[in-house]
């Protein structure tokens, strides 16, 4: 082979090489690659110790945020956008008659506050007189229960759902009624002020008035207000930026997150499974799910230092758009090793049907009570680590 061949093929391969890493780096590759962290800087990690415990059980007591995305979605842009008040859009419960974008908090509580929290059948018939789309309400509520490592258990209601009418419904097909009625659930942990996570709120003061809540720092006058209309007598609880402990092996972590809205703050659920490792868990997680899961490998010390399980909305399409960004996440969550996940309604549907066709291990629900595909957990599924 003549030198000028051999140039020429050198020079050939080299050109097929760098294109070839070029079309690596353009797809992304090289950013799940271990190759990244030689450009990354070295964080030391906390390792903050929270304790353990032996299992948690999560039941879904309601995922069925809204019933229409496009509903919900019309009146967002209708009203003017992700960005207007949530008390102004004169939906269930503070509609006040005057149409869409032209509500106020106090206006509408005043036409219901002297029926809470008992008298919530008469309550909605009011709220459906005078608000916007009530029957698209729906609401998202888990009850956690969590297995000390004496084989005692505790439970958790984490969300209250938005519908009084919904929610109601569900906490009795659930048995969550009685459990209130009857003390036996420790606290109410609010993620965030949005409408489908917090104002079905009287449905849980109607059966334990005197329960704690807790909620996140950064809440509105409207939303701590609300509180009180509600009917509340018990303990309320703010947790501020950062971990707070609820018991072994349990802790909020609450972060400084503006959100769609006009809602600040979202607080997420932390469990060291013993001998699993951790288990994160949402209720949308509008911090974002790499924020989410980095904050958890920084701060918190786990057993095997592995990443058990994840459940809950991660917010990726939960109005069941796509960009094609959304696979970068989607490709992310998958490097970290998890043995389960648990999707619902804030994750978003294509999103769990990408997961399922990534192979991974999603665990699937029976789509009953009204939710819409097996592809994520539903209605009345459950779903346990350890």
């Amino acid at each position: 082979m003549s030198t000028e061949q051999t140039t020429r093929r050198d020079f050939l391969k080299g050109a097929v090489t760098g294109l070839g890493f070029g079309t690596m780096a353009t797809m992304g590759i090289f950013s799940y690659s271990p190759m990244r962290s030689i450009f990354l800087p070295e964080i030391e990690r906390k390792m903050v110790d929270f304790g353990a415990c032996k299992s948690v059980k999560i039941t879904n007591i309601s995922e069925t945020s809204w019933f229409d995305n496009s509903i919900l979605m019309g009146d967002m842009k209708g009203a003017g956008g992700l960005l207007v008040d949530q008390y102004l859009y004169n939906w269930p419960p503070f509609g006040d008659g005057s149409g869409l974008a032209k509500g106020s908090y106090e206006r509408g509580i005043a036409k219901i506050k002297h029926l809470l929290p008992h008298n919530l059948e008469e309550a909605w018939k009011i709220v459906k007189a005078n608000s916007i789309h009530s029957d698209n309400a729906g609401g998202f509520a888990a009850l956690i229960e969590v297995e000390r490592l004496d084989g005692v258990k505790k439970k958790y209601l984490l969300d209250t759902g938005w519908s009084y009418e919904w929610m109601d419904q569900c906490f009795k097909r659930e048995g969550i009624d009685k459990m209130l009625a009857n003390n036996e659930i420790e606290a109410l942990i609010i993620s965030h002020e949005h409408f489908d996570h917090f104002w079905g709120l009287p449905v849980t003061m109607k059966y334990a008035p005197n329960i704690k809540i807790i909620i996140p720092d950064g809440f509105y006058k409207e939303g701590l207000q609300y509180i009180k209309d509600s009917g509340h007598k018990g303990e309320l609880v703010v947790h501020k930026k950062g971990k707070n402990d609820i018991e072994p092996g349990l802790c909020t972590y609450t972060f400084d997150v503006p959100i769609i809205s006009r809602v600040f703050g979202e607080q997420s659920i932390f469990a060291n499974v013993k001998d699993k490792g951790l288990v994160s868990i949402s209720g949308c997680c509008h911090q974002g799910i790499i924020q989410f899961i980095t904050t958890a490998k920084n701060e918190l010390k786990y057993d095997n230092d592995k990443m058990h399980g994840i459940y809950g909305g991660l917010h990726i399409s939960p109005f069941d758009d796509w960009d094609p960004k959304y696979d970068d996440l989607v490709i992310a969550l998958g490097g970290w090793g998890f043995d389960i996940i648990g999707c619902n309604h804030c994750t978003g549907l294509l999103t769990a049907e990408k997961f399922i066709r990534a192979g991974y291990p999603v665990v699937k629900g029976t789509a009953q009570h009204r939710s819409k595909s097996h592809a994520y957990l539903g209605n009345g599924d459950t779903l346990t680590f350890g």
